[in-house]
């Protein structure tokens, strides 16, 4: 992360803007979290669903792939599709090129809880959108705080 040098400034309304940016990203977030838990899954049993079925391409992905995605460790990603194996939402297949990669597909029943979960979060989504498409939710500032 490139640090800031000395003479830069921000301005009140580049503050107020970040603030706002991760007040609704956190909110987001919750939201996210309480309607998976409601769902009877973690929110990182969402995440792991959530990237299979929106692999770029293909409709499963490596463990590999998935601990970019979700920013994690392999053996925490390895652990993570265990506990959803076993409760029946992916499987884990020897990999077609590679037999040492593992594939990992959705089952039924966790494409239909993903389905589910994707269609509360569509409002949310559309709104969080929104905010990021308008910089400074409408203000404006003379900084590049934000820009770049």
């Amino acid at each position: 992360m490139p640090s800031a040098a000395p003479t830069d400034s921000l301005s009140k309304l580049d503050y107020e803007a970040l603030a706002d940016f991760r007040y609704r990203l956190r909110r987001f977030l919750r939201f996210s979290e309480e309607i998976s838990q409601a769902h009877g899954i973690t929110p990182l049993q969402y995440l792991l669903l959530l990237q299979i079925k929106g692999y770029p391409g293909r409709e499963w992905a490596t463990i590999a792939e998935l601990a970019e995605r979700l920013q994690a460790h392999h053996h925490g990603v390895v652990a993570l599709t265990s506990r959803c194996e076993k409760a029946g939402l992916v499987a884990r297949r020897p990999g077609r090129d590679d037999k040492r990669c593992v594939e990992v597909y959705l089952l039924p029943k966790g494409a239909e809880l993903l389905r589910e979960l994707a269609l509360l979060h569509r409002g949310q989504v559309a709104e969080l959108q929104h905010v990021l498409a308008a910089p400074y939710g409408g203000r404006t500032s003379h900084s590049d705080f934000f820009v770049g």
